[in-house]
């Protein structure tokens, strides 16, 4: 096992093998330097674990060991090594872990300094925890899916980025960094229970804020982020791609408006009656020209007008090249870690396979 770097250098944490958000928590962690052991359960011959879709991103820059966690031995091997751990992260239904015989309480009773992450859809309680389901139906009980889409038709199913990794991953990792400084204050671990609804529902503060004071009304494409704004929203180009408008300061929206060549035109943006007609006007406009002859006509103006990227043209975008947004590994692009630290900066290193064995002396 390579001995990472990064802020996170020195922390132990072992991964109890999932999908979904905690992978992601893992691979951030993993790429500041937390030292992680992925324990999954035993490969089909022939087939490395990590080469599974998705794997060899979301499971770099850690070392996998391979357990059956309902044999008795590897569920000893297990204990042994958390006994030399500071954190761990499962997401499995709630009982599950203690089924296994590798709950939290027999863990913390091995290693009282443990942090104990788990990583669900509904939480550990609450009348629906022992349900299944997915990104889409977590979202669909805290607003936010809700407010996606267009008025009259159902909601727009959105990328698992809200749910699994905005409400789940981040909150995940939010609360295992907290309950580490604490338990090294104080010598104490604790049970961090990271529930996707209650992300996505802190992730909803802004909006229940305007709601509460009447600047946001409980219905799509009717406010100022949903869609409904002219200068919020995205447009058609001649070529049939997209450009991104979030002009919404008064400043920005001359700029653009300006660009647009409509100057002439004297609108007031924030007279909601006029939206209609303006929309109009610069979906007539933006359809004159393709998305990249837009890109270079506003690369120099503060209109924020941005063109819309597929996932194969991101990486090549100048400002992700000249930031290292993207990295080639393997003949591929993939994200960068991040966020950036100017002295301790994260790094991604290769997976790597080892023998449970051979991690407990190691970290014992």
């Amino acid at each position: 096992m390579t001995q990472p770097s990064g802020p996170l250098a020195g922390i132990r944490i072992v991964e109890i093998d999932a999908i979904g958000p905690v992978p992601l928590a893992a691979m951030l962690l993993a790429d500041m330097g937390a030292q992680i052991v992925r324990v999954a359960r035993p490969p089909s011959a022939g087939v490395g674990d990590w080469e599974d879709v998705g794997g060899d991103i979301l499971h770099r820059s850690r070392t996998v060991t391979y357990l059956d966690l309902k044999r008795e031995d590897d569920r000893a091997r297990l204990l042994d090594l958390i006994a030399c751990a500071d954190g761990l992260i499962e997401g499995y239904r709630p009982g599950v872990m203690e089924r296994l015989g590798v709950g939290p309480d027999i863990c913390l009773a091995r290693n009282p300094r443990l942090v104990f992450g788990r990583m669900t859809g509904w939480g550990q309680s609450g009348p629906m925890a022992m349900r299944a389901g997915h990104d889409i139906n977590y979202l669909s009980i805290t607003g936010a899916l809700h407010a996606m889409g267009a008025q009259g038709a159902p909601p727009l199913v959105p990328l698992n980025l809200v749910g699994d990794y905005g409400g789940g991953a981040m909150f995940l990792i939010f609360g295992l960094l907290s309950a580490l400084l604490s338990a090294q204050r104080t010598g104490q671990g604790q049970v961090v229970d990271a529930c996707i609804t209650d992300g996505v529902a802190s992730l909803m503060s802004l909006f229940y804020a305007w709601q509460s004071k009447g600047l946001w009304t409980d219905a799509p494409a009717s406010n100022l982020l949903d869609g409904a704004a002219p200068f919020y929203r995205c447009y058609a180009c001649a070529d049939g791609r997209h450009v991104a408008v979030g002009c919404l300061e008064p400043k920005f929206f001359a700029q653009m408006v300006e660009g647009l060549g409509l100057g002439h035109r004297r609108y007031d943006q924030n007279d909601r009656a006029g939206w209609p007609a303006m929309q109009a006007d610069f979906e007539a406009a933006f359809a004159t020209r393709p998305r990249d002859a837009w890109a270079a006509h506003f690369a120099d103006r503060d209109a924020c007008v941005t063109p819309v990227l597929a996932m194969g043209e991101a990486p090549e975008h100048p400002h992700n090249r000249a930031r290292g947004t993207f990295v080639q590994r393997g003949g591929s692009a993939q994200p960068a870690p991040a966020p950036r630290l100017d002295r301790t900066s994260g790094a991604i290193a290769e997976p790597a396979v080892a023998d449970i064995a051979d991690l407990v002396r190691r970290w014992a």
